[in-house]
């Protein structure tokens, strides 16, 4: 029976991800570096968009520390991927991630992953609050753990 808590619908936004020819391996499916970067697409895509996350010269940036991913099954390129995304942990200066990606169509993750983030001040590199515009930018996707 699949996993009620990674279905399509535990997820609270998503950011559809075209597949690249480049994205496939030899063995003729998503290579596992590829996921990792859809993570990150999904991730940066709504800080900047929603959070107003100025990348390149904001005083604040977010370090990935963490990174996971699991397997259910196998895409390929020209597949579609709905990145879905949720936050599990929002903490004073860290954000806990979850990703489900999905081949447009499907209720079932082809991979699951987790993706942590601690902000820190650009110049020391010492941690900071969550910015106030991320935070919010992230509260209507936190789900209890």
């Amino acid at each position: 029976m699949p996993d009620p808590v990674n279905r399509r619908a535990s997820y609270r936004c998503f950011l559809t991800i075209p597949t690249r020819w480049m994205d496939n391996d030899t063995y003729g499916h998503v290579n596992n570096v590829s996921f990792y970067s859809y993570f990150d697409t999904a991730v940066n895509e709504h800080l900047i968009r929603a959070g107003g996350l100025d990348i390149r010269s904001g005083p604040e940036i977010g370090l990935v520390v963490e990174t996971s991913c699991r397997f259910h099954k196998a895409l390929s390129f020209p597949d579609v991927v709905d990145a879905g995304m949720r936050v599990s942990k929002l903490g004073n200066s860290s954000v806990t991630y979850e990703i489900g990606l999905f081949r447009q169509g499907d209720d079932e993750p082809a991979a699951t992953g987790r993706f942590v983030h601690v902000w820190v001040d650009r110049k020391s590199r010492r941690p900071i609050s969550v910015p106030l515009s991320v935070r919010s930018a992230l509260a209507s996707l936190v789900v209890a753990s």
